[in-house]
């Protein structure tokens, strides 16, 4: 989440005109995130999250992301509920930008993340995989393997402003996660972007998945990847084996993963590792003036992909 764009009273309450959720009480930007301007919006009616969808989603893209929180919540996950305006559509705009309000979700991202937290989420995971098959609606990752090459081209001049050697790390690593990459492994959709500010807890109980901007069809182990990225590793940058032990126990509860897929993961985790770097790069290097967001350092998961890149099997992530 984050918020590029501002909202006056009067383009609101003539936004909110065509729903059904009470008057306007306040609107309080969220500036966590990078990617799509995020409000808590109150009103008479209560609470909800209002999105203005920026310049990275593409419009045609929108129908699936809502249509798969409403397909999700459906079947009993914990996402939020687009809110349909008085003519049916979930989608309108503001401020010459596609819009949308979804439920509000109570619960808080963990401050200091524990093994229990992993478990919990490699179980909601599992579950958000099985409870997505038959969603009718297609979307190809455009931040998969074959966006990465666009990525880099359009940050590889400046990458080593950044670290020095950064440029020549992500030629390597790219040619190399080219040749590697797997292809038969299990596909479905995937969320791609469960990071800890997107997974809220009450007590022991994950109450919210959000931010589905990113989901797309996928390798379902590539989703397990991205959050072993996102999970398992220190502030120190020391990557955590228990919480990973804990993250993928959560998940093969739900679902077994095959052997091929287990065998697979230290190269899928070198991969989720190189997009987040090379998006976050991208987003360093091109910053937003004005914007209420503050970018993250690249540098964080180049540190992560340098660990990735000396695993010699499934084993450094506690399974065998």
């Amino acid at each position: 989440m984050a918020v590029y764009t501002r909202v006056e009273e009067p383009e609101l309450r003539a936004f909110l005109s065509a729903y059904d959720v009470g008057e306007p009480i306040a609107l309080v930007p969220i500036p966590e995130g990078v990617e799509n301007s995020n409000f808590r919006l109150e009103t008479s009616f209560g609470r909800f999250i209002l999105t203005i969808y920026e310049k990275r989603v593409d419009p045609v893209d929108l129908p699936f992301f809502l249509g798969l929180m409403m397909h999700l919540a459906e079947r009993g996950l914990p996402c939020p509920l687009p809110v349909r305006a008085r003519d049916g559509s979930m989608l309108r705009e503001l401020k010459g930008k596609p819009a949308a309000i979804v439920s509000f979700l109570e619960g808080k991202s963990p401050k200091r993340i524990l093994p229990r937290h992993c478990a919990a989420v490699g179980a909601a995971l599992a579950s958000l995989h099985l409870a997505a098959r038959g969603f009718p609606m297609h979307r190809a990752n455009a931040l998969g393997l074959s966006g990465w090459r666009a990525l880099l081209a359009a940050t590889r001049a400046r990458a080593d402003e950044v670290a020095p050697g950064l440029g020549d790390l992500l030629e390597a690593e790219l040619a190399a996660l080219e040749a590697s990459w797997p292809r038969e492994l299990p596909v479905g959709v995937i969320h791609a972007d469960l990071f800890p500010d997107n997974v809220f807890f009450e007590g022991e109980r994950i109450s919210g998945l959000i931010d589905f901007y990113f989901a797309c069809e996928d390798i379902l182990a590539y989703d397990l990847a991205i959050c072993l990225n996102a999970w398992c590793f220190e502030k120190d940058g020391a990557f955590n084996v228990t919480k990973a032990r804990a993250l993928l126990s959560g998940y093969r509860d739900r679902r077994p993963l095959s052997a091929a897929e287990i065998a697979a993961l230290p190269v899928l985790a070198r991969g989720a590792a190189l997009r987040f770097l090379l998006t976050r790069l991208f987003d360093w290097l091109n910053r937003v003036p004005d914007a209420l967001v503050q970018p993250k350092d690249p540098r964080e998961y180049a540190s992560k992909l340098c660990f990735h890149r000396e695993v010699r099997g499934p084993g450094a992530y506690g399974i065998g």
